[in-house]
């Protein structure tokens, strides 16, 4: 009987422990439920979604679905798209996927995955603003290639984009924590100023520029002509004895 009990407890816990999705706060961001849908405009066109539905994954995270539609109007059907997101047992996002039916036309996205190094920094915002990115540039690019113009169908992916942005926000961990918020884009860094001198400090010394129209003297060419080499003058010994020979000797008299 104490097995039992202590693997139920454990399990309690381990449920207890794993994210949820504050469905009324989700449905407050896009304009506020309706029934089980909320209807609103985006960039001239009209969409609805559904609330999500939510079941629990193996390793304590939870996968969310949700249903949205593209409303065209009375004499047109709607089209519709599906946003499959996994949320890890950390209340981070750990891969979504998307698909559209647009009148006979079926478009689904990559799987797209998180990684730990997008998601290392400011609790996972990194990795959520990545593959939130890298699914409507997916989502858009396959569009693309259908060549569809119509304005409503073109901004679908952005659409699926602000139901993501949204249902992050709504994400909440065990303790009632909301993550923190998508990162702003941030202004081009302005060049800094040069300091301006204090009154009583006196200039530093510049280098002088090059007078205008004065061109640099070039160098001087070498002598091509090697240095001859003078022999070294020979001087007389020191103290070196003079033989001294009389002119018309004895024998030279004799011949």
């Amino acid at each position: 009987m104490i097995r039992p009990v202590l693997t139920y407890l454990a399990l309690a816990g381990f449920a207890a422990a794993a994210p949820h999705i504050d469905v009324d706060a989700f449905g407050k961001s896009l304009g506020g439920w309706k029934g089980k849908t909320v209807t609103y405009s985006l960039s001239g066109s009209e969409y609805k979604t559904y609330k999500p539905e939510i079941s629990p994954t193996p390793d304590g995270g939870i996968f969310v679905s949700i249903r949205i539609d593209h409303v065209r109007g009375w004499l047109s059907s709607d089209d519709h798209a599906v946003l499959e997101i996994t949320v890890a047992p950390n209340a981070t996002i750990a891969s979504a996927q998307s698909s559209l039916a647009l009148q006979g036309i079926s478009i689904s996205s990559d799987l797209i995955r998180g990684s730990a190094d997008a998601g290392a920094h400011v609790g996972g915002v990194g990795a959520a603003v990545k593959i939130g990115g890298d699914l409507v540039a997916d989502l858009s690019s396959k569009l693309l290639r259908e060549k569809i113009v119509e304005a409503g169908r073109v901004s679908f992916p952005a659409a699926i984009r602000h139901n993501y942005n949204h249902l992050y926000q709504a994400i909440r961990t065990e303790d009632g924590q909301a993550p923190p918020p998508m990162p702003a884009v941030k202004e081009a860094e302005k060049p800094k100023e040069p300091e301006k001198p204090k009154e009583g400090d006196k200039p530093k010394d510049t280098a002088k520029p090059a007078e205008a129209g004065k061109p640099a003297e070039p160098a001087k060419p070498a002598d091509p002509k090697p240095a001859e080499a003078k022999p070294a003058e020979t001087k007389a010994p020191e103290n070196a004895k003079l033989e001294i020979k009389p002119v018309g000797s004895t024998q030279e008299l004799k011949k």
